[in-house]
Order: C-alpha cells, then structure tokens, then sequence
C-alpha cells in the first residue's frame, strides 16, 4: 500500500469515528463521509463495500490492537492472574475510539471480537478445546461477564479496583485447566 492509499484510509477512518461520535451506524451515508474524508463515494467504494465493512475492519483491527497490548498470551494458563489482569486491561486501553466504535447497537461487538480473538489464539496452542463445552462456556462467561461488570463498575470502584477482581475471579476458571500448562511443557 502506497503513501497516497495509507493517507486516504486514514482520513476515511478519521472522518467515520467523527460522525460515528454524533450519530447512530446506521445513519451515516457514504456520501457525507466521503465528504467528511474529502474524498470520491467512488474513492470510498474501492476500500470498503459499505458503511458496515468499514465499521467491522476498523473494529476488527481495534481488537487486534488491543490483543497486542497483551505483553505476554502464553501466561493463560502459567500465571493466569497476570493474564487475566492483563486481558481485562484491555477493555480499557482504547476508550475514545472503542467508546465510538462499540457504541449503541454495536456495544456487544467488542465482548464478541474479543472472545473470538482469544479463541483463535487459544486453540492454535491447544486444539482439542476447541469443542469443549466447559472450556468454551468458561471463556464465554469470563469475556462477556467481565466486560459488563467493568462496563457497569469502573467509574464507581475506579479501574484498579474491578480489574483486581475480575482478574482474581478469572484465576479460577484458569485453574480448572491448568493440566494444559504441564502438557505444554513437556
């Protein structure tokens, strides 16, 4: 991707959490980001299929820069706490951009694009938890739980204070599978 491509996606990108910010998704037209991004709808349309496409890969690619703030993944299962700590974190690294992205109807894209990313990365390291149901429903509850209670606590408790928690209670959904960590040492 040339100079002139990057700086054009930039400003598509810029002028959608923009108008994102004052107005619902599903009330942004192509033609007033394309004006917004002083750019072509024809410019526009050789990037992104839609208004939808270009909210999904800039919050596709969110998550990824969240998952890679995780200094260390591998710890999942050796130090569950600084791994829980250290996911948890993540919900709250971004708050500007995920405060847009992840707003109204799209408020439970985040929880779910992180559920997702972790399990790709959990089960390239351990492929037969792939169709375990405890695993699968523990990691569920972990993501899902874990972002509503910091969603719903934080500003009251402060950061620190529920991330402390949920990082003492993920310690023991991680437990339960820690046979995973000697497996993977051998």
């Amino acid at each position: 991707m040339d100079l002139r491509e990057k700086k054009t996606i930039r400003n598509i990108q810029n002028a959608f959490l923009k108008l994102r910010a004052k107005k619902p998704l599903e009330r942004i037209t192509i033609r007033e980001l394309a004006e917004a991004a002083e750019i072509s709808k024809a410019t526009f349309y050789l990037h992104y299929k839609d208004i939808y496409d270009l909210s999904e890969q800039m919050q596709n690619d969110m998550v990824r820069k969240m998952f890679s703030g995780i200094r260390a993944p591998d710890l999942m299962f050796s130090d569950p706490v600084r791994f829980a700590y250290e996911t948890f974190q993540i919900f709250s690294e971004f708050p500007e951009v995920t405060g847009v992205l992840f707003s109204g109807a799209q408020f439970w894209e985040l929880p779910h694009r992180v559920e997702r990313t972790m399990k790709e990365y959990i089960f390239q390291e351990f492929p037969e938890l792939e169709h375990d149901a405890d695993f699968n429903i523990g990691i569920s509850q972990m993501i899902y739980g874990a972002y509503y209670a910091y969603v719903e606590n934080y500003k009251e408790f402060g950061v620190e204070k529920v991330m402390e928690k949920l990082s003492r209670m993920a310690v023991k959904f991680y437990e339960e599978f820690s046979y995973l960590n000697t497996k993977r040492t051998r």
